[in-house]
Protein backbone atom coordinates (compact mmCIF):
# COMPACT_ATOMS: atom_id res chain seq x y z
CA UNK A 1 0.00 0.00 0.00
CA UNK A 2 1.43 3.36 -1.05
CA UNK A 3 -0.54 5.36 1.54
CA UNK A 4 1.32 6.04 4.78
CA UNK A 5 0.68 8.56 7.55
CA UNK A 6 2.87 9.49 10.50
CA UNK A 7 1.12 12.64 11.69
CA UNK A 8 -2.46 13.85 11.86
CA UNK A 9 -1.33 16.73 9.66
CA UNK A 10 -0.48 14.24 6.87
CA UNK A 11 -4.11 13.16 6.47
CA UNK A 12 -6.16 16.15 7.64
CA UNK A 13 -6.61 19.64 6.16
CA UNK A 14 -5.28 22.57 8.25
CA UNK A 15 -8.82 23.81 8.84
CA UNK A 16 -9.82 20.41 10.19
CA UNK A 17 -6.79 20.39 12.51
CA UNK A 18 -7.96 23.72 13.94
CA UNK A 19 -11.37 22.19 14.58
CA UNK A 20 -9.80 19.18 16.28
CA UNK A 21 -7.80 21.40 18.63
CA UNK A 22 -11.02 23.24 19.52
CA UNK A 23 -12.52 19.98 20.83
CA UNK A 24 -11.77 20.11 24.57
CA UNK A 25 -11.39 16.36 25.05
CA UNK A 26 -9.07 16.10 22.05
CA UNK A 27 -6.83 18.98 23.07
CA UNK A 28 -6.65 17.59 26.61
CA UNK A 29 -5.71 14.14 25.32
CA UNK A 30 -3.11 15.50 22.92
CA UNK A 31 -1.50 17.81 25.47
CA UNK A 32 -1.42 14.99 28.03
CA UNK A 33 0.38 12.85 25.44
CA UNK A 34 3.05 15.52 24.97
CA UNK A 35 1.78 17.11 21.74
CA UNK A 36 2.18 20.88 21.24
CA UNK A 37 -0.04 23.42 19.53
CA UNK A 38 1.60 24.67 16.36
CA UNK A 39 3.54 21.42 15.92
CA UNK A 40 2.62 18.28 13.99
CA UNK A 41 0.51 15.85 16.04
CA UNK A 42 1.60 12.21 16.07
CA UNK A 43 -0.93 9.53 15.20
CA UNK A 44 -1.36 6.82 17.82
CA UNK A 45 0.09 3.45 16.80
CA UNK A 46 -0.55 -0.08 17.96
CA UNK A 47 2.39 -2.38 18.83
CA UNK A 48 2.60 -3.42 15.16
CA UNK A 49 3.10 0.19 14.15
CA UNK A 50 -0.33 0.63 12.51
CA UNK A 51 -1.89 4.11 12.96
CA UNK A 52 -5.26 4.28 14.69
CA UNK A 53 -7.59 6.88 16.19
CA UNK A 54 -8.39 6.91 19.88
CA UNK A 55 -12.06 6.91 20.82
CA UNK A 56 -11.75 10.56 21.77
CA UNK A 57 -10.35 11.41 18.33
CA UNK A 58 -12.91 9.42 16.34
CA UNK A 59 -15.73 10.96 18.35
CA UNK A 60 -14.42 14.43 17.48
CA UNK A 61 -14.03 13.62 13.76
CA UNK A 62 -17.58 12.27 13.67
CA UNK A 63 -19.10 15.21 15.55
CA UNK A 64 -17.35 17.76 13.33
CA UNK A 65 -18.38 15.93 10.15
CA UNK A 66 -22.02 15.52 11.21
CA UNK A 67 -22.31 19.19 12.24
CA UNK A 68 -20.65 20.45 9.10
CA UNK A 69 -22.21 18.29 6.38
CA UNK A 70 -25.35 16.67 7.78
CA UNK A 71 -26.93 19.36 9.99
CA UNK A 72 -26.66 16.99 12.95
CA UNK A 73 -29.30 14.69 11.43
CA UNK A 74 -27.27 11.50 11.87
CA UNK A 75 -26.57 9.79 15.20
CA UNK A 76 -22.81 10.28 15.86
CA UNK A 77 -22.73 7.25 18.15
CA UNK A 78 -23.94 5.05 15.27
CA UNK A 79 -20.97 6.17 13.18
CA UNK A 80 -18.50 5.70 16.05
CA UNK A 81 -19.76 2.19 16.72
CA UNK A 82 -19.50 1.25 13.04
CA UNK A 83 -15.92 2.54 12.96
CA UNK A 84 -15.16 0.17 15.84
CA UNK A 85 -16.73 -2.77 14.04
CA UNK A 86 -15.44 -2.10 10.55
CA UNK A 87 -11.82 -1.07 11.13
CA UNK A 88 -11.00 -1.08 14.85
CA UNK A 89 -10.39 2.64 14.18
CA UNK A 90 -7.31 1.81 12.07
CA UNK A 91 -6.78 4.46 9.39
CA UNK A 92 -5.16 2.20 6.81
CA UNK A 93 -7.47 -0.77 7.28
CA UNK A 94 -8.30 -2.55 4.02
CA UNK A 95 -10.46 -5.60 3.32
CA UNK A 96 -11.39 -7.56 0.19
CA UNK A 97 -15.00 -8.76 0.19
CA UNK A 98 -15.13 -12.51 -0.54
CA UNK A 99 -18.11 -12.55 -2.91
CA UNK A 100 -17.90 -9.21 -4.70
CA UNK A 101 -14.09 -9.04 -4.64
CA UNK A 102 -14.48 -5.33 -3.95
CA UNK A 103 -11.91 -3.63 -1.74
CA UNK A 104 -13.17 -1.60 1.18
CA UNK A 105 -10.89 0.78 3.03
CA UNK A 106 -10.45 3.30 5.79
CA UNK A 107 -12.24 3.82 9.08
CA UNK A 108 -15.72 3.15 7.68
CA UNK A 109 -14.61 0.50 5.15
CA UNK A 110 -16.25 2.25 2.21
CA UNK A 111 -15.47 0.84 -1.23
CA UNK A 112 -14.18 3.12 -3.96
CA UNK A 113 -17.20 2.17 -6.07
CA UNK A 114 -19.67 3.24 -3.37
CA UNK A 115 -17.79 6.48 -2.66
CA UNK A 116 -17.69 7.42 -6.36
CA UNK A 117 -21.43 6.67 -6.64
CA UNK A 118 -22.16 8.90 -3.63
CA UNK A 119 -19.92 11.61 -5.10
CA UNK A 120 -21.23 11.45 -8.68
CA UNK A 121 -24.87 10.41 -8.38
CA UNK A 122 -25.91 11.46 -4.88
CA UNK A 123 -24.26 14.87 -4.76
CA UNK A 124 -21.76 14.39 -1.95
CA UNK A 125 -19.06 16.61 -3.45
CA UNK A 126 -16.95 17.59 -0.42
CA UNK A 127 -14.09 15.30 -1.46
CA UNK A 128 -13.27 14.30 -5.04
CA UNK A 129 -12.71 10.56 -4.74
CA UNK A 130 -13.00 10.11 -8.52
CA UNK A 131 -9.66 11.83 -8.98
CA UNK A 132 -8.02 10.35 -5.88
CA UNK A 133 -9.64 7.23 -4.34
CA UNK A 134 -6.85 7.06 -1.73
CA UNK A 135 -8.58 9.96 0.01
CA UNK A 136 -10.77 7.28 1.62
CA UNK A 137 -7.90 6.46 3.97
CA UNK A 138 -8.21 9.94 5.48
CA UNK A 139 -10.36 10.12 8.64
CA UNK A 140 -12.66 13.01 7.70
CA UNK A 141 -13.16 11.65 4.18
CA UNK A 142 -13.99 8.11 5.29
CA UNK A 143 -16.42 9.32 7.95
CA UNK A 144 -18.02 11.72 5.44
CA UNK A 145 -18.81 9.02 2.88
CA UNK A 146 -19.73 6.49 5.56
CA UNK A 147 -22.21 8.96 7.03
CA UNK A 148 -23.55 9.76 3.56
CA UNK A 149 -24.21 6.07 2.94
CA UNK A 150 -25.94 5.73 6.32
CA UNK A 151 -28.16 8.69 5.50
CA UNK A 152 -29.05 7.12 2.16
CA UNK A 153 -29.99 3.85 3.90
CA UNK A 154 -32.09 5.71 6.50
CA UNK A 155 -34.72 6.48 3.85
CA UNK A 156 -34.05 3.60 1.51
CA UNK A 157 -36.80 3.04 -1.05
CA UNK A 158 -38.65 6.11 0.22
CA UNK A 159 -39.34 4.71 3.69
CA UNK A 160 -38.13 5.82 7.12
CA UNK A 161 -35.90 3.00 8.30
CA UNK A 162 -35.11 1.79 11.82
CA UNK A 163 -31.64 1.87 13.32
CA UNK A 164 -31.44 -1.92 13.07
CA UNK A 165 -32.33 -1.84 9.38
CA UNK A 166 -29.72 0.87 8.66
CA UNK A 167 -26.91 -0.93 10.49
CA UNK A 168 -27.63 -4.34 9.00
CA UNK A 169 -27.96 -2.81 5.51
CA UNK A 170 -24.60 -1.09 6.00
CA UNK A 171 -23.08 -4.50 6.60
CA UNK A 172 -24.78 -6.57 3.91
CA UNK A 173 -26.57 -4.15 1.60
CA UNK A 174 -30.28 -3.36 1.52
CA UNK A 175 -31.17 -6.86 0.35
CA UNK A 176 -29.58 -8.39 3.46
CA UNK A 177 -30.99 -5.89 5.99
CA UNK A 178 -33.44 -8.46 7.32
CA UNK A 179 -31.46 -11.59 6.47
CA UNK A 180 -30.15 -13.80 9.27
CA UNK A 181 -26.59 -13.32 8.01
CA UNK A 182 -26.52 -9.70 9.27
CA UNK A 183 -28.11 -10.35 12.66
CA UNK A 184 -24.78 -11.13 14.44
CA UNK A 185 -23.40 -7.82 13.14
CA UNK A 186 -26.37 -5.96 14.64
CA UNK A 187 -25.86 -7.66 18.01
CA UNK A 188 -22.16 -6.75 18.03
CA UNK A 189 -23.09 -3.19 17.06
CA UNK A 190 -25.49 -2.85 20.02
CA UNK A 191 -22.81 -4.13 22.40
CA UNK A 192 -20.15 -1.78 21.01
CA UNK A 193 -22.46 1.24 21.05
CA UNK A 194 -23.38 0.63 24.68
CA UNK A 195 -19.69 0.55 25.63
CA UNK A 196 -18.74 3.86 23.99
CA UNK A 197 -17.07 6.35 26.39
CA UNK A 198 -20.00 8.79 26.37
CA UNK A 199 -22.34 6.00 27.49
CA UNK A 200 -19.95 4.78 30.16
CA UNK A 201 -19.50 8.27 31.63
CA UNK A 202 -23.28 8.71 31.81
CA UNK A 203 -23.72 5.28 33.38
CA UNK A 204 -21.03 6.00 35.96
CA UNK A 205 -22.61 9.35 36.81
CA UNK A 206 -19.30 11.05 36.07
CA UNK A 207 -17.78 13.12 33.29
CA UNK A 208 -14.46 14.63 32.29
CA UNK A 209 -15.45 17.78 34.17
CA UNK A 210 -16.02 15.90 37.40
CA UNK A 211 -13.66 17.10 40.13
CA UNK A 212 -12.58 13.54 40.84
CA UNK A 213 -11.47 12.81 37.26
CA UNK A 214 -7.74 12.78 36.38
CA UNK A 215 -8.22 15.48 33.77
CA UNK A 216 -9.97 17.81 36.16
CA UNK A 217 -7.30 17.20 38.77
CA UNK A 218 -4.57 18.01 36.27
CA UNK A 219 -6.24 21.33 35.51
CA UNK A 220 -6.36 22.44 39.13
CA UNK A 221 -3.83 24.98 40.39
CA UNK A 222 -0.72 23.38 41.86
CA UNK A 223 -1.73 24.49 45.35
CA UNK A 224 -4.85 22.31 45.11
CA UNK A 225 -3.04 19.18 43.93
CA UNK A 226 -2.18 17.90 47.38
CA UNK A 227 -1.01 14.45 48.37
CA UNK A 228 0.58 13.42 45.04
CA UNK A 229 3.67 12.17 46.90
CA UNK A 230 1.55 9.66 48.80
CA UNK A 231 0.62 6.13 47.84
CA UNK A 232 -3.00 6.79 48.82
CA UNK A 233 -3.32 9.57 46.22
CA UNK A 234 -2.36 7.23 43.38
CA UNK A 235 -3.91 3.97 44.58
CA UNK A 236 -7.46 2.78 45.18
CA UNK A 237 -8.48 1.92 48.77
CA UNK A 238 -8.86 -1.74 47.76
CA UNK A 239 -5.32 -1.92 46.37
CA UNK A 240 -3.95 -0.10 49.42
CA UNK A 241 -5.59 -2.70 51.64
CA UNK A 242 -3.88 -5.42 49.58
CA UNK A 243 -0.55 -3.66 50.10
CA UNK A 244 -1.06 -3.45 53.87
CA UNK A 245 -1.95 -7.16 53.86
CA UNK A 246 1.46 -7.99 52.39
CA UNK A 247 3.66 -8.88 55.41
CA UNK A 248 6.90 -7.50 53.92
CA UNK A 249 5.27 -4.25 52.84
CA UNK A 250 3.51 -3.79 56.19
CA UNK A 251 6.81 -4.39 57.98
CA UNK A 252 8.67 -1.89 55.78
CA UNK A 253 5.98 0.78 56.08
CA UNK A 254 5.55 0.35 59.83
CA UNK A 255 9.30 0.54 60.36
CA UNK A 256 9.36 3.81 58.38
CA UNK A 257 6.58 5.27 60.54
CA UNK A 258 3.88 5.19 57.85
CA UNK A 259 0.22 5.15 58.84
CA UNK A 260 -2.90 3.93 57.08
CA UNK A 261 -4.41 6.63 54.91
CA UNK A 262 -1.17 8.53 54.41
CA UNK A 263 1.71 6.40 53.19
CA UNK A 264 4.59 8.35 51.66
CA UNK A 265 6.60 7.30 48.61
CA UNK A 266 10.35 7.02 49.05
CA UNK A 267 12.29 9.88 47.41
CA UNK A 268 15.77 10.07 45.92
CA UNK A 269 18.22 12.97 46.36
CA UNK A 270 16.35 14.96 43.68
CA UNK A 271 13.05 14.42 45.54
CA UNK A 272 11.72 12.09 42.85
CA UNK A 273 9.25 9.49 44.23
CA UNK A 274 10.09 5.84 43.64
CA UNK A 275 9.04 2.35 44.79
CA UNK A 276 11.23 0.18 46.96
CA UNK A 277 11.89 -3.30 45.59
CA UNK A 278 9.59 -4.75 48.24
CA UNK A 279 6.78 -2.40 47.19
CA UNK A 280 7.35 -3.08 43.50
CA UNK A 281 7.28 -6.85 43.96
CA UNK A 282 4.10 -6.60 46.04
CA UNK A 283 2.34 -4.57 43.34
CA UNK A 284 3.37 -7.13 40.72
CA UNK A 285 2.17 -10.06 42.85
CA UNK A 286 -1.20 -8.41 43.55
CA UNK A 287 -1.83 -7.54 39.90
CA UNK A 288 -0.85 -10.99 38.66
CA UNK A 289 -2.87 -12.88 41.27
CA UNK A 290 -6.02 -10.80 40.62
CA UNK A 291 -5.96 -10.48 36.83
CA UNK A 292 -3.38 -12.78 35.25
CA UNK A 293 -3.39 -15.96 37.32
CA UNK A 294 -3.97 -18.09 34.20
CA UNK A 295 -1.16 -16.44 32.22
CA UNK A 296 1.71 -17.67 34.37
CA UNK A 297 3.64 -14.40 34.21
CA UNK A 298 6.31 -14.18 36.93
CA UNK A 299 6.24 -11.13 39.24
CA UNK A 300 10.04 -10.99 39.27
CA UNK A 301 10.05 -10.59 35.48
CA UNK A 302 7.76 -7.56 35.69
CA UNK A 303 9.94 -6.15 38.44
CA UNK A 304 13.10 -6.60 36.37
CA UNK A 305 11.50 -4.81 33.41
CA UNK A 306 10.37 -1.98 35.70
CA UNK A 307 13.92 -1.70 37.01
CA UNK A 308 15.20 -1.34 33.46
CA UNK A 309 12.65 1.06 31.98
CA UNK A 310 11.89 3.33 34.93
CA UNK A 311 14.45 2.62 37.68
CA UNK A 312 11.27 2.21 39.78
CA UNK A 313 10.43 5.94 39.59
CA UNK A 314 6.71 6.59 40.02
CA UNK A 315 6.59 9.01 37.08
CA UNK A 316 8.90 6.97 34.90
CA UNK A 317 12.00 8.15 33.07
CA UNK A 318 12.16 10.46 30.05
CA UNK A 319 9.21 10.04 27.69
CA UNK A 320 8.06 6.75 29.24
CA UNK A 321 5.53 7.29 32.05
CA UNK A 322 5.04 5.12 35.10
CA UNK A 323 6.99 2.27 36.61
CA UNK A 324 6.46 -0.01 33.58
CA UNK A 325 7.14 2.60 30.89
CA UNK A 326 3.88 1.91 29.04
CA UNK A 327 2.89 4.99 27.04
CA UNK A 328 -0.67 6.26 26.76
CA UNK A 329 -1.34 5.12 23.19
CA UNK A 330 -0.19 1.55 23.96
CA UNK A 331 -2.20 1.40 27.18
CA UNK A 332 -5.28 2.74 25.41
CA UNK A 333 -4.86 0.16 22.66
CA UNK A 334 -4.55 -2.62 25.25
CA UNK A 335 -7.66 -1.28 27.00
CA UNK A 336 -9.81 -1.01 23.88
CA UNK A 337 -8.49 -3.69 21.54
CA UNK A 338 -7.37 -6.44 23.92
CA UNK A 339 -10.14 -5.89 26.46
CA UNK A 340 -8.03 -5.35 29.60
CA UNK A 341 -10.32 -2.94 31.43
CA UNK A 342 -9.76 -3.46 35.14
CA UNK A 343 -8.21 0.03 35.27
CA UNK A 344 -9.25 3.07 33.22
CA UNK A 345 -6.79 5.19 31.27
CA UNK A 346 -8.44 8.56 30.71
CA UNK A 347 -5.12 10.40 30.42
CA UNK A 348 -1.38 9.85 30.52
CA UNK A 349 -1.37 10.81 34.20
CA UNK A 350 -3.22 7.58 35.01
CA UNK A 351 -0.10 5.67 33.97
CA UNK A 352 1.84 7.31 36.79
CA UNK A 353 -0.24 5.25 39.20
CA UNK A 354 1.79 2.14 40.17
CA UNK A 355 -1.06 -0.36 39.96
CA UNK A 356 -2.33 1.01 36.63
CA UNK A 357 1.14 0.96 35.05
CA UNK A 358 1.83 -2.54 36.36
CA UNK A 359 -1.51 -3.82 35.06
CA UNK A 360 -0.94 -2.62 31.52
CA UNK A 361 2.69 -3.71 31.63
CA UNK A 362 1.58 -7.24 32.56
CA UNK A 363 -1.09 -7.22 29.82
CA UNK A 364 1.47 -6.11 27.21
CA UNK A 365 3.92 -8.79 28.35
CA UNK A 366 1.23 -11.49 28.14
CA UNK A 367 0.30 -10.34 24.63
CA UNK A 368 3.92 -10.37 23.49
CA UNK A 369 4.44 -13.89 24.85
CA UNK A 370 1.99 -15.13 22.20
CA UNK A 371 2.73 -12.53 19.52
CA UNK A 372 1.19 -13.43 16.15
CA UNK A 373 -0.23 -16.64 17.63
CA UNK A 374 3.10 -18.25 18.47
CA UNK A 375 4.67 -19.00 21.82
CA UNK A 376 7.67 -16.70 22.10
CA UNK A 377 11.07 -17.12 23.78
CA UNK A 378 12.04 -15.02 26.81
CA UNK A 379 14.65 -13.21 24.71
CA UNK A 380 11.98 -12.21 22.17
CA UNK A 381 9.54 -11.03 24.83
CA UNK A 382 12.10 -8.89 26.65
CA UNK A 383 13.43 -7.29 23.46
CA UNK A 384 9.90 -6.73 22.18
CA UNK A 385 8.80 -5.12 25.46
CA UNK A 386 11.74 -2.72 25.39
CA UNK A 387 11.84 -1.85 21.68
CA UNK A 388 8.63 -3.17 20.07
CA UNK A 389 7.96 -6.56 18.44
CA UNK A 390 9.01 -5.32 15.00
CA UNK A 391 12.49 -4.44 16.26
CA UNK A 392 13.52 -7.78 17.75
CA UNK A 393 16.85 -9.23 16.64
CA UNK A 394 17.29 -12.74 18.02
CA UNK A 395 20.62 -13.16 16.23
CA UNK A 396 22.22 -10.97 18.86
CA UNK A 397 21.74 -11.34 22.60
CA UNK A 398 22.59 -7.67 23.03
CA UNK A 399 23.17 -5.64 26.19
CA UNK A 400 19.44 -5.36 26.93
CA UNK A 401 19.14 -9.08 27.68
CA UNK A 402 22.24 -9.05 29.90
CA UNK A 403 20.89 -6.04 31.80
CA UNK A 404 17.58 -7.82 32.17
CA UNK A 405 19.25 -10.88 33.69
CA UNK A 406 21.13 -8.67 36.13
CA UNK A 407 17.93 -6.90 37.14
CA UNK A 408 16.13 -10.22 37.49
CA UNK A 409 18.84 -11.55 39.77
CA UNK A 410 18.36 -8.61 42.14
CA UNK A 411 14.75 -9.70 42.67
CA UNK A 412 15.26 -13.45 42.69
CA UNK A 413 18.42 -13.34 44.76
CA UNK A 414 20.26 -15.90 42.63
CA UNK A 415 22.95 -15.75 39.96
CA UNK A 416 21.70 -16.61 36.52
CA UNK A 417 23.46 -18.05 33.54
CA UNK A 418 22.79 -16.62 30.07
CA UNK A 419 19.63 -18.02 28.50
CA UNK A 420 18.34 -19.65 31.69
CA UNK A 421 15.47 -17.24 32.24
CA UNK A 422 11.88 -18.46 32.12
CA UNK A 423 9.24 -15.76 31.78
CA UNK A 424 6.09 -17.83 31.62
Amino acid sequence: MAVSYKYWDDCVDPEDMKEMWKEVEVSTEWLDAGEDRGQKVHLSRDPDGEPFLTQTEIKAVVNITVRRHFDSQIDPEMICAICELESDRQLLSMRIEKKSKETTQGLMQISTKTAIWLFGDMGYKAYDVEINPDLLYRPFVSVYFGAAYLKYLSTYDGKERSEEYIVRAYKGGAKKATHKSTLPYWKRYVSVKESLPSRKFLDDGSSRNDVSSPTASANKPASENTGTDYWDAKTSPEDMEEMWNNPEVAKEWTKSGEKRGKVRFSHDAKKRPYLSRIELKAVAEIILSKYFNTKGVKPTVLCALAEMVSMRFVHGVGQKPGIMGIDYSTAFWIYMELGYRAYKVDSMEDLNKPFVSMYFGAAYLAWLSEYEGRERTPQFVVQAYLAGPKNVNLQETGPSWLKFEQALASFEGTKRSQGSCTIL
